[in-house]
Formats: C-alpha cells, structure tokens, sequence
C-alpha cells in the first residue's frame, strides 16, 4: 500500500499533520479491503479546487471534495500492467476549514471525514445516484468514522530517556563521573529512540559540555528541556537539537513539578517557538492535560506537546488513576486531533507505563527516573530494554 500525499504550497497557512492523515487514511483502506491499492491524495486551496470543478464538473465554485477513479478515461493497457490504483481524493483544505468551523469539530476531523467521503467514491458508491444509495454512503461513513473513533495504531511508541540523574549522581561529587554522554550511548545501542537532557539555568545536573558533547555524538534524536530564559535559547539557537522542549523551572523545585501555563503567557512562548523554527528547531510545549492549555499551545504554533503524566503516577488509588488517565487520554485525543504531535512523560515507571503506551495519539514516552534508579540494579541497558518490552507489548496488545 503507497498513499501519496501532496499539499500545496498555498495550503501551508493551514497547519497539516501529515502523519495522521496518512495514518487514517491506512486504516480506512484496510478496513475497505484495499490495503493493497495505491491511493493520491492531494490537497488544494479554494481557487484550485474550483478551477478544477470548472474544467471537469462545468461548477463555477469550489467544492469539498473530488474523487478520480483510476480506471475513469485510463487507457484499456493501463490495466494489463498490474498495477492497483484507486485513484485521486482531491480536497480543498479552506473548504474544509469552513465546514469545521459550521460543523463545530476539528480541521483534521472534516479532513478525515473527506477522505473518508472521497474514498466511498473511488470505491463505487455515489450519494448523487439514488436516495437509497446516498442512505447507504452515510451509513456506511458513519460506521467507518465510529470505528475509526475507537481504532488503535499499530505504530508502536517511541521511548526516549533522559538521562539527567545520571549527571545528578556526577555532580553530587563534582567529578567526571558517571558521564551521562556514556549512559546516552549505552542506551541507544539498548534500543532507546531518543535522548533528553533538560539544561536547567542553574546547572544543577546536565552542563554545558554536555549537551554540545552530546549533540555531537548521539545517533538517533537529541531533545533539549529547557526554560525559555534568554541564555538557555541562545544555547538551544547554536546547538540545533532535534527538537526542544519547553518546561517551567523554579529554582527550589526538586524536578519539574507541573505543566507550563501557556495561555498565560502567548506572547513570551509564542515568540520562543518562532524563533526556534526559524532555526528549524521543531519546539515540544510540556502542559497538564487541559484543554486550554491544548489549545493555547495549538495557537501559538507548537508542533507537539508533551502531556504531563505526573498526577496519574502519583495517584493513591485506583479510582483517582484512572481518572487521571482518562483525562491524559482525552487531551491526547484532543491534541492530535487538532494537528499536534503528542508526546507524553514525567514519573512513569515500570508499572504505570504500559496503559500510556497503549494510547495511539501518543509518539513517545519520556521517561528517565525510573531507568536510572533500575539500572543501579540491573545496569543500564537491561533496565532500558525492560522499559522497551513493556512498551512493545503494550503497543502490540493496543
């Protein structure tokens, strides 16, 4: 299966999660049985969309959506070269804003729907035909988009470590030792998919060296926690991580105690993440799991948010843990559902980390502590793949 998805460069005003909409669009073939066809997608603005209507419809207007079977005007030799091709799903993405807005859900939401309309198309059914023909689309729309509503990504989740207590340990004798460089490589070769430092303004446990040396020699992804102070973004600016992640940071604080309060301050993390992108530093927002917070940060033009699993972790009872995580899973719905790629760390351990994991709106676990103090145990890269198996299994079972 090759679903090729283009987006116009006039659609860029628009904030497009490409990896969902692939993703959806994955699910909804398989689930028609045509997991084994290629399909192309293309996203329009307004003005495309309708000259296109014009020249194959005769409509003077732009439409929602636009479906091209492969096999509409082919030439009868196309057939012979054993090719599975579903066609074109053509969607106008101002349109489909518009009608999010009337309709009262997200962008990717009417994205999804679309595609979802288009792709009954290619597949032989047409609402225009008949009354009873268009009962059956909508039906079967609304069967496949409920589905889909409590469907489970195979796509298993991503551990990264932070490695910050490693360094705690170093510091607290003021030595070289244990160098948090060495547990960064130690826990790639164990299969970890990232590593994050949090360079803190007042260098209690990540330095300076650190993150450069770092920088340099990690493999697979670097993620910088940082406060967004005037010093620590020039650092971040000069030493271009793979992404960064802003955090509160008080300096009293043992560890970072809860999420930014980012509609509370638009303009000074607005203006972070700009510059952060000018740079092509991608920027992650670490928030509770709120609404608001969800969509300030959407507003402001960060690509992911990590949601803070802090309070899930310190639950007392079972009653209070589950609640805690179905608000995790509630704003990690929400998040994704508006576009942003969602991560999710603080306090998991080797017994609260399975259910996050299963949640498919989630990329990454962010998780350190619980690593570090195992390996004291066990070493560090047993104590990592311990950590890798519950979340392979967790992702297998989702």
């Amino acid at each position: 299966m090759t679903i090729e998805l283009t987006i116009r460069p006039t659609c860029h005003h628009h904030r497009i999660n490409r990896e969902l909409l692939i993703r959806r669009s994955q699910w909804l073939m398989q689930q028609n049985g045509v997991q084994d066809h290629n399909l192309s997608l293309l996203l329009v603005d307004d003005q495309e969309m309708k000259a296109l209507n014009l020249h194959w419809r005769n409509k003077h207007k732009p439409t929602n959506v636009l479906s091209f079977p492969s096999d509409e005007g082919a030439h009868p030799g196309f057939a012979q070269l054993g090719l599975k091709e579903l066609g074109d799903i053509i969607i106008s993405v101002d349109t489909a804003a518009r009608e999010a807005a009337q309709h009262n859900e997200t962008f990717h939401h009417r994205l999804i729907w679309l595609i979802t309309h288009g792709l009954l198309h290619l597949l032989g059914m047409d609402h225009e035909r008949s009354e009873g023909e268009a009962e059956a689309m909508h039906a079967r729309e609304q069967q496949l988009l409920q589905q889909l509503k409590h469907a489970k990504d195979s796509t298993m989740t991503h551990l990264a470590i932070n490695v910050d207590h490693v360094a705690t340990i170093r510091q607290a004798r003021g030595i070289t030792e244990p160098d948090p460089v060495a547990a960064a490589a130690i826990c790639e070769l164990a299969g970890a998919s990232g590593i994050v430092v949090h360079l803190r303004e007042d260098r209690r446990h990540i330095q300076d060296r650190d993150v450069h040396v770092l920088r340099e020699t990690i493999k697979t992804k670097l993620n910088l926690e940082m406060g967004a102070a005037r010093d620590i973004i020039d650092i971040a600016l000069r030493l271009k991580p793979d992404m960064a992640t802003l955090v509160p940071e008080k300096r009293r604080e043992l560890t970072t105690e809860g999420g930014l309060n980012v509609s509370g301050q638009k303009k000074k993390l607005g203006a972070t993440i700009e510059e952060m992108n000018q740079a092509g530093i991608p920027v992650s927002l670490f928030i509770d799991p709120d609404s608001k917070q969800i969509k300030a940060s959407h507003a402001i033009g960060a690509t992911f948010v990590e949601i803070h699993t802090g309070r899930y972790c310190d639950a007392t009872s079972e009653q209070e843990r589950d609640m805690e995580f179905e608000l995790i899973a509630q704003a990690a719905e929400e998040a994704y559902d508006l576009g942003l790629r969602v991560n999710a760390g603080h306090g998991l351990d080797y017994q609260t980390t399975a259910r996050i994991a299963a949640l498919d709106t989630i990329e990454e676990l962010s998780i350190g502590h619980a690593i570090i103090t195992r390996a004291v145990f066990t070493g560090l890269d047993q104590a990592v793949r311990e950590m890798q198996k519950i979340i392979r299994e967790a992702s297998r079972i989702a």
